[in-house]
């Protein structure tokens, strides 16, 4: 049973296998094209060091950049590259092992790392040759901006297998969705080669760009089997007619981002999102921020991010990123995600300004979720899902229809250790909205909140059927319109804890709500 709310968040979502089955690409002809194309550069090398590298010239010209340098200093540069060959010897990682920037996964066999010169053909170039070879690492200029004009053309023939399972299922699980239209693989542009294998990009703080007044393109497709790292660079100004604005992660692909900063990034998919970054695979994100990103789609979700997949967050920033439906900041679609030690201000949605956890698991540690706003949830909307909240800080957020910091409908939510303060609606619920979900309020404090509507409830707390229970907790001077201030429960079981402490809300603390609340101080 769905409980999405009216207005821009009503209609039902898109199946999840209409976000991610964009075709790949068969890595064995890339691999034999440009494996072939290798060895006539070589060959022609070994004849004439003078002769041009038609390997490189067909890559830049694949990509149709213009201007580009082909003087004889860089072609002599070029044949000094160091071959990359396999080497039995070299141990690969063990699974969930950890990175090592000296040696192992990532890198060429041989352990070296590729620089790549401030020229965007120069980093096309490079990024082909690593899928032909299996994976590398890849060093970008320090600070260098690589522009990027036109989208990266490959085929896009992909052999079917996990995709094709999943759309099986997906469709017979809902069996509505297969009226939807057809993806069309020609949204699904990216202005750098798709990865197919492990490959590391070490920015070295250098910003990729898709140029103005350009088509429309992400920059990374990671495609199954594909394994990126990046770190410390700057993408920006991505923007996709399918989702991920910047960064498109499928089921059966990996990505690490560390340091990485996803600025102005646009989803135009229509009822999938991740303005800056979608996963429908696994994703560890670290250290980064997203800033200014959109979900501009029909129901469009997670401005900065869109999981569909497994995804461990730690230290990212989400600011001033907006979707038209639910996740302003992040959102979480029939998916686990972990989020410890994070940041969420000034993000915009229809539901879950800065987070919304829908039909989903997720889990937000140590976090601030500040002056975000959205219809529903203005700080964080959980709904037909489990969302556990921990050492949090949510304050100063806005909802014009209910639960001005949190939102929770049918799911459940454990609140620990928390502040709930400062939020506004102008519907019920200051502080938070439960409807038809167990609410576990346990040592938090839920103060100084307010509903301004006309008919508005339970600044503190509104609950309307379902449970709700408070354990050694605080619900301290919030302020509604129409009584009861602190606690209004309809239909709901409420359960008050002797350690807890309800107090100095106006008009009242509990008096006026329709069902009784034992140890409510009037």
């Amino acid at each position: 049973m769905s409980t999405y709310e009216g207005g821009r968040g009503s209609a039902r979502p898109g199946r999840r296998s209409r976000w991610l089955l964009a075709g790949g690409l068969v890595a064995g002809s890339l691999v034999a094209g440009v494996a072939g194309l290798s060895a006539v550069t070589a060959s022609a090398a070994d004849r004439d060091p003078a002769a041009p590298n038609p390997g490189r010239q067909a890559a830049m010209l694949q990509h149709d950049v213009p201007g580009v340098d082909e003087t004889p200093q860089r072609r002599a540069k070029d044949r000094q590259r160091p071959e990359w060959r396999h080497d039995p010897g070299v141990t690969p990682n063990r699974p969930g092992e950890a990175t090592d920037r000296s040696s192992g996964h990532g890198r060429a066999p041989d352990g070296t790392v590729v620089p790549v010169p401030c020229d965007s053909a120069r980093l096309i170039a490079a990024l082909v040759r690593a899928n032909a070879e299996g994976g590398a690492t890849l060093r970008l200029a320090e600070k260098c901006t690589y522009t990027l004009t036109h989208a990266f053309q490959q085929a896009d023939e992909y052999d079917g297998g996990i995709r094709d399972a999943r759309e099986a299922a997906d469709t017979a699980e809902n069996p509505g969705d297969a009226e939807a239209p057809p993806r069309n693989p020609a949204d699904d542009q990216a202005g750098l080669p798709v990865i197919y294998h492990g490959i590391t990009i070490e920015g070295a703080g250098a910003t990729i760009a898709r140029g103005v007044n350009t088509p429309d393109f992400r920059f990374f497709t990671v495609r199954d089997g594909g394994e990126l790292t990046l770190r410390d660079v700057t993408l920006r100004n991505g923007r996709s007619a399918a989702e991920g604005g910047s960064i498109h992660i499928v089921h059966g692909a990996t990505a690490v981002v560390e340091r990485v900063t996803v600025v102005g990034g646009t989803s135009l998919s229509a009822e999938g999102g991740g303005g800056g970054i979608f996963n429908d695979g696994n994703l560890q994100i670290s250290d980064s921020k997203l800033i200014g990103n959109r979900a501009a789609g029909t129901q469009g979700k997670g401005g900065g991010l869109l999981n569909g997949g497994v995804m461990t967050m730690h230290r990212t920033e989400f600011r001033h990123n907006s979707a038209v439906s639910y996740g302003g900041g992040l959102a979480n679609f029939r998916a686990a995600g972990d989020v410890y030690s994070s940041t969420f201000v000034q993000n915009n949605a229809g539901q879950g300004g800065g987070l919304a956890s829908f039909s989903a698991r997720t889990k937000v540690f140590d976090t601030l979720v500040a002056r975000n706003s959205a219809e529903v949830g203005g700080g964080l909307a959980n709904s037909d899902a489990v969302l556990v909240l921990r050492q949090l800080t949510v304050r100063d957020n806005i909802a014009t229809h209910k639960g001005g910091g949190i939102s929770t409908v049918q799911g459940l939510l454990p609140l620990d250790d928390s502040v709930i303060s400062g939020n506004t609606t102008r519907g019920n619920g200051g502080g938070i909205y439960s409807e038809k979900s167990n609410l576990l309020v346990r040592s938090s404090d839920v103060e100084g909140n307010a509903a301004v509507g006309k008919r508005s409830q339970g600044a503190g707390l509104f609950v309307t059927a379902g449970s709700t229970s408070l354990y050694r907790s605080h619900v301290i001077g919030n302020r509604s319109t129409v009584k009861a201030g602190g606690i209004q429960a309809e239909r709901a079981q409420v359960k008050i804890d002797d350690e807890s402490v309800v107090i100095e809300n106006d008009p009242t603390n509990c008096a006026g709500s329709k069902v009784p609340v034992a140890h409510c101080f009037r």
